[in-house]
Parts: structure tokens; C-alpha cells; sequence
């Protein structure tokens, strides 16, 4: 999964945004290559995870629904 994270860095524009914004010194997150790394590996399995659990196939953005 790490090398999942790695590799997703150079072609998924989401990923690249993610991990951008760990890394931001600017702001309180901060983090180091490696952790803003860790934590975009955590997020894809969160992800995965999720796809597991609703029987769902990956959609790039999410479904929006109707509000009642």
C-alpha cells in the first residue's frame, strides 16, 4: 500500500492534493515526506476499505445525493 501511495502521487490528481495539503508548512499539519506518505497510504485503505464494506466500485468523486 505504501508503494500504492508513492505511485499514485504522479498520475491521480486527488492524491497529489492530499498529500500537498499534509505537507503545507504554512498551516498547523506540516508534516514530513514520510508522514504526509503515511497518511495518504491510511487514506487509500480507509478508501478501500469502504469499497469492501458497501459493495461499491471506486469513483474518483463522490455520489452526491439529494437532500429531502
Amino acid at each position: 500500500m505504501y508503494l500504492s501511495a508513492l505511485s499514485s502521487l504522479k498520475s491521480c490528481p486527488a492524491s497529489k492534493a492530499f498529500y500537498a495539503r499534509k505537507r503545507a508548512r504554512k498551516r498547523a499539519e506540516g508534516k514530513g515526506h514520510e508522514q504526509a506518505l503515511l497518511a495518504l497510504t491510511r487514506r487509500r485503505l480507509n478508501v478501500l476499505w469502504a469499497m469492501f464494506r458497501d459493495g461499491a466500485c471506486y469513483q474518483a468523486t463522490p455520489a452526491v445525493t439529494a437532500v429531502a
